[in-house]
């Protein structure tokens, strides 16, 4: 299966995914974190660096799980719209 290249959108998406994903984690070592969600650390390292623009979504889910999020909160974060950019502004200030 061929891979299509990110669009910039894709891109800045995953950036947005990795800070929520970092802020969220807060001081839990990534290690706790990745392990407790079926994750290496590597790849969760990958993923709050924006290396991994693109995760699965079982990925995200087991992620977001194990750090209290909901999958709408992660979408509406990272998401590009009005209604992301008022959540992201709300968990902001």
């Amino acid at each position: 299966m061929v891979r299509l290249p990110l669009t910039p959108t894709d891109v800045e998406r995953g950036q947005r995914l990795g800070a929520l994903l970092r802020e969220a984690r807060g001081e839990r070592s990534m290690l706790d974190i990745a392990l407790d969600a079926g994750l290496s650390p590597e790849t969760l390292r990958k993923i709050e660096s924006g290396r991994v623009a693109t995760p699965a979504f079982s990925t995200i889910a087991a992620i977001a799980e194990v750090l209290g999020l909901s999958l709408d909160e992660v979408w509406a974060t990272i998401s590009p719209t009005p209604a992301g950019d008022r959540l992201r502004e709300r968990l902001v200030s």
